[in-house]
């Protein structure tokens, strides 16, 4: 994510998420060293592939502190959900991760979506605990899941299998970091 990209960012945070009482103030994110996001394109055409000028239509932070990765959201418009987009975001903050060298992964997820906690569970991640009305909106319970030893063979050889099953399914995706992390 970029600057430029806050105000459709933010626009797509209101429409997921619009009983958040405290939205999410993307200018400190990209301020925070330990915040990485990313964004998700469509791209109507071929040509503008290469310049992310498509429409954002998904978007995925990241916390990183020292050897953990916390995934802090994984958001999708609500006309791209079903579609693997999601997954793809997964896979991108994943591959970040491991290129931070990161040891585990950790996250939250609202004790309502199921949805979101069967993909976590599909890589790896198992729930380890709950943390009592961790959502502001309504105070729902959050799932708190994690993923040890990311690092491994055994994770490795399993995460590019998942990979490779969704790059089949769905097709290639290319994942452009337009600032460093």
């Amino acid at each position: 994510m970029t600057q430029d990209d806050i105000p459709a960012v933010s626009k797509l945070d209101r429409q997921i998420f619009p009983d958040m009482q405290m939205p999410t103030n993307f200018e400190s994110e990209l301020k925070n060293c330990m915040a990485h996001y990313l964004v998700a394109f469509e791209f109507d055409l071929p040509e503008s592939k290469n310049s992310c000028e498509g429409s954002i239509i998904g978007y995925a932070g990241l916390w990183v502190m020292v050897s953990e990765a916390h995934i802090v959201n994984i958001a999708v418009d609500s006309n791209y959900r079903r579609c693997g987009l999601g997954e793809l975001l997964l896979i991108a903050l994943i591959e970040l991760a491991l290129d931070m060298n990161c040891n585990m992964m950790t996250l939250e997820a609202r004790s309502s979506n199921i949805t979101a906690q069967r993909l976590y569970q599909k890589y790896g991640f198992t729930s380890r605990g709950i943390r009592k009305g961790y959502y502001n909106d309504n105070r729902e319970d959050g799932i708190i899941m994690t993923v040890d030893n990311i690092n491994s063979k055994t994770f490795k050889d399993e995460y590019k299998k998942l990979k490779g099953d969704y790059q089949k399914k769905r097709g290639a995706a290319e994942i452009i970091l337009t600032a460093p992390f």
